[in-house]
C-alpha cells in the first residue's frame, strides 16, 4: 500500500514545507498502528523488539516523534511485512518525519504542550474551531494579537511578546498558501464585543474579519448572545482534519498552561457533533458578515 508520494527530496509530494515531516509522521505512525493491530502484537511486545517502551510506540503511532530507520524496519519485520515496495516507502517517510519542525526557530517561546498542535496545523486540510473569549489566531491582527499576549502573559518582557506575535502571524501563513487549509470558525459574539487593544485595535480586527471573510477557504460565523446556552459551552475546541485517509480527524483543546489532544474516533465524532450544532445555532456566513459589518459601523 503506498502511503505517500516521496519526492525526490525526501518531501511528501502535494504538502507545503511546513507540513511536510509532521505529516511524515503522523502517515507512518497510523500506518504502523495498523499494521501492529493487524498483526496481533502488542504494544508492549512492539516496544520489546525495537529496545522501547510502550509509551514510545504510542509516541510513534501518535507522529510524536520522530523515527529510527532500524526502528521502522524492525517493525515491519515483526509484522510480518515483506514486500520491497512498502518497506521502501516506509523507510523514506520515515526518513523525511525526521525533517525538523518549521517553529523550532521560535522554541524559546513555545510551550511543550503546544509544539504538537504546531506542528498538526499546517498539515491539516481542513481546521474547524469555536472560541469564546478571543478571535481564533489565525485571524487575529498584529496589534489584537499583542493586546491578547500581553494581557495573558504580563510578566513577561516587551522583546518576547514581540517573538511570541511573530510566531502566531507566521502561523497564519497555512491561509495564504498556494494550497491554503479551509477554516471554518465559529466565534462567540462576546469575543467580539471585548474591547482588547482599544477602540483603535477592534475596529481593524473586525475589519481584518470582514476581508478575511471574503476569501472562499474561510468561513466565519458569529454565534449571538442571544443564543444562550449552545452546544459548546464547555469551552473552546479546535478539530484538525487531514487529507490522508489514514489520518484521523485530531481534537484539540487548548488550557491555561496545557492542552488535551483527542484522536479516538469515539472523541472526535462527539467533538465533531458539538461544533456540527454549534454551526446550525450561529448566524450564516451572509449574516455573520453582515453583523461584522454593523459592529465596525457602530465603532467609526
Amino acid at each position: 500500500m503506498n502511503l505517500a508520494r516521496v519526492g525526490a527530496g525526501g518531501g511528501v509530494a502535494g504538502q507545503c514545507p511546513q507540513a511536510g515531516g509532521a505529516l511524515a509522521r503522523l502517515i507512518l505512525g497510523a500506518r504502523l498502528r495498523r499494521l501492529r493491530e493487524a498483526a496481533g502484537v502488542s504494544p508492549e511486545d512492539a516496544g520489546e523488539a525495537i529496545r522501547a517502551s510502550r509509551s514510545k510506540i504510542s509516541r510513534l503511532e501518535h507522529g510524536r516523534t520522530g523515527f529510527k530507520s532500524r526502528d521502522v524496519a524492525d517493525l515491519l519485520t515483526l509484522y510480518g511485512v515483506t514486500d520491497d515496495a512498502e518497506r521502501d516507502t516506509m523507510l523514506a517517510l520515515a526518513g523525511h518525519a525526521n525533517a525538523g519542525s518549521w517553529w523550532q526557530g521560535y522554541a524559546d517561546v513555545v510551550p511543550a504542550w503546544l509544539e504538537h498542535y504546531l506542528d498538526l496545523e499546517p498539515a491539516a486540510s481542513l481546521i474547524r474551531t469555536y472560541e469564546v473569549a478571543h478571535v481564533p489566531g489565525l485571524l487575529q491582527t498584529g496589534d489584537y494579537a499583542r493586546a491578547v499576549l500581553r494581557s495573558g502573559h504580563p510578566a513577561v518582557s516587551a522583546a518576547e511578546v514581540e517573538r511570541r506575535v511573530e510566531l502566531r502571524l507566521h502561523r497564519q501563513h497555512v491561509l495564504r498558501r498556494s494550497e491554503p487549509v479551509r477554516l471554518w470558525a465559529v466565534i462567540d459574539e462576546a469575543a467580539l464585543r471585548r474591547p482588547i487593544g482599544g477602540a483603535a485595535v477592534m475596529r481593524a480586527q473586525i475589519a481584518h474579519l470582514i476581508e478575511a471573510s471574503r476569501l472562499p477557504h474561510v468561513n466565519i460565523q458569529v454565534l449571538p448572545l442571544s443564543v444562550g446556552g449552545h452546544a459548546a459551552s464547555g469551552g473552546c475546541v479546535t478539530l484538525l482534519r487531514f487529507s490522508e485517509a489514514e489520518l484521523p480527524d485530531m481534537v484539540y483543546l487548548e488550557q491555561l498552561l496545557t492542552a488535551v489532544y483527542l484522536s479516538k474516533p469515539t472523541d472526535s465524532a462527539g467533538y465533531r457533533d458539538v461544533l456540527d450544532r454549534l454551526v446550525t445555532q450561529a448566524e450564516d456566513p451572509g449574516a455573520s458578515a453582515a453583523t461584522l459589518e454593523r459592529m465596525l459601523g457602530a465603532r467609526a
